[in-house]
C-alpha cells in the first residue's frame, strides 16, 4: 500500500487539501470552505472531518500516513505548532492547530507560514528546480515571500524573515502601507500597488490612453486591466508597468545581492502577466545587481499555481522527518 502525506494550504476563503505521494505526485486534492464565523472555531474541525471522509472514501488507513503539513496565514510558532494573528481567518487568539491535528490522526504535524510553504512547493516541484537556494516572491493584494538558503527555510529570530513586501523602495513620494510604514514595496509592486501607481499618474498623463479613460469612468480598475492594456501598447499602461518594474527590479536585485539564490521565483496573481512581466523587470533587476551575482541568480515565473501551497506543506513533513 502506498504511503501518503497530507498537505493543507489554509486560506481565508478555502482550505486546499491534498494527498501527496512522497515523490511529489498529487494523488487527490479537494477544498473545504473556510468558516470564519465565531472566531474561526469551525475551521480545523471542518478540515479534520473532510480528511477523515476522504481517507475512508479512498480506503487509506492512518498507518499509511507519513504526516501532515500545513501552510497558514498569521504568526506561526514552529515549536508549539500554534497560529496567532491570522485576522483573515478571524483567529484573534492562539490556535493549537498542531495539537488538534495530532490528536485526530496520531501522525507528525508541521506548520509554517503560507508564503514560506508556497516557496517550498515551488522549490520542490516547480520553478525552483530542487535548488537549495531559492527566494519565492508572491505578488498578490500584497507582497509576500519565503527564503530558502542551504535547503532550509529562513525564519529569523521572531519568524519574520522573508517579509519582502516591507522593504522600503520609495522615500521621495511614498504611499503609506497597511503596516504603518511609508514606501514599502507592497504599496507599489502588488496588484494594489500597480493601481496606486496608475491613479497617481492619471492627472499627469497628456497622451491619449485607454487606461486613463478607464480610470476616469470605471468604478474599479485591476492589475490585469493595466497589464492587458500595456500588452496592447497603451502609452500610459506601459509607463505604469515600467514604473512598477523598476521598483520590483530594485527590490529583487537587493535580495539577490544579499542572498545570491539560484532562483528568485515570482508567483501570485500578478505573475499571471507571464513573460511580459519578467521581460520588463529584468533590465531593472540587472541594472542594480552586483556583477558576480548576474551570472548565477535568475528570475523565474512560478509554475505550480494553486498547487504550490499543498505541495510545499507536504514537503514540510519530508524535510522534518529526514532530520
Amino acid at each position: 500500500m502506498m504511503n501518503y502525506i497530507i498537505g493543507i494550504d489554509l486560506g481565508g476563503t478555502t482550505a486546499k487539501i491534498a494527498l501527496v505521494e512522497p515523490n511529489g505526485e498529487i494523488f487527490s486534492k479537494w477544498e473545504v470552505k473556510t468558516r470564519i464565523e465565531s472566531e474561526g472555531q469551525y475551521i480545523i474541525p471542518d478540515i479534520i472531518e473532510s480528511i477523515q471522509h476522504v481517507l475512508k472514501e479512498k480506503n487509506i488507513s492512518l498507518e499509511n500516513l507519513l504526516g501532515i503539513g500545513m501552510g497558514s496565514p498569521g504568526q506561526v510558532d514552529l515549536e508549539q505548532r500554534t497560529v496567532v494573528g491570522a485576522y483573515n481567518l478571524n483567529w484573534k487568539t492562539v490556535q493549537p492547530v498542531g495539537a488538534e491535528l495530532t490528536k485526530a490522526f496520531g501522525v507528525p504535524v508541521y506548520i509554517d507560514n503560507d508564503a514560506n510553504v508556497a516557496g517550498l512547493g515551488e522549490r520542490w516541484m516547480g520553478a525552483g528546480n530542487k535548488s537549495d537556494h531559492v527566494v519565492f516572491v508572491t505578488l498578490g493584494t500584497g507582497v509576500g515571500g519565503g527564503v530558502i538558503a542551504n535547503g532550509r527555510l529562513l525564519h529569523g529570530i521572531s519568524g519574520s524573515a522573508g517579509e519582502i513586501g516591507h522593504m522600503t523602495v520609495e522615500t521621495n513620494h511614498p504611499f503609506t502601507c497597511t503596516c504603518g510604514k511609508d514606501g514599502c514595496l507592497e504599496t507599489v509592486a502588488s496588484a494594489t500597488g500597480l493601481v496606486n501607481l496608475a491613479r497617481c499618474m492619471k492627472d499627469k498623463e497628456t497622451e491619449p490612453s485607454q487606461l486613463k479613460e478607464l480610470l476616469e469612468t470605471a468604478n474599479q480598475v485591476t492589475a490585469k486591466d493595466i497589464f492587458d492594456l500595456a500588452k496592447e501598447n497603451d502609452s500610459m499602461a506601459l509607463k505604469v508597468v515600467e514604473q512598477f518594474s523598476q521598483y520590483l527590479g530594485l527590490a529583487l536585485s537587493q535580495i539577490a545581492n544579499i542572498l545570491n539564490p539560484e532562483f528568485i521565483v515570482i508567483g501570485g496573481g500578478v505573475s499571471q502577466a507571464g513573460q511580459f512581466l519578467i521581460d520588463h523587470v529584468i533590465p531593472h533587476y540587472e541594472k542594480y545587481l552586483f556583477p558576480q551575482i548576474k551570472e548565477t541568480s535568475h528570475l523565474a515565473l512560478a509554475q505550480l499555481g494553486n498547487d504550490a501551497g499543498v505541495l510545499g506543506a507536504a514537503s514540510l513533513v519530508l524535510m522534518n522527518e529526514s532530520k
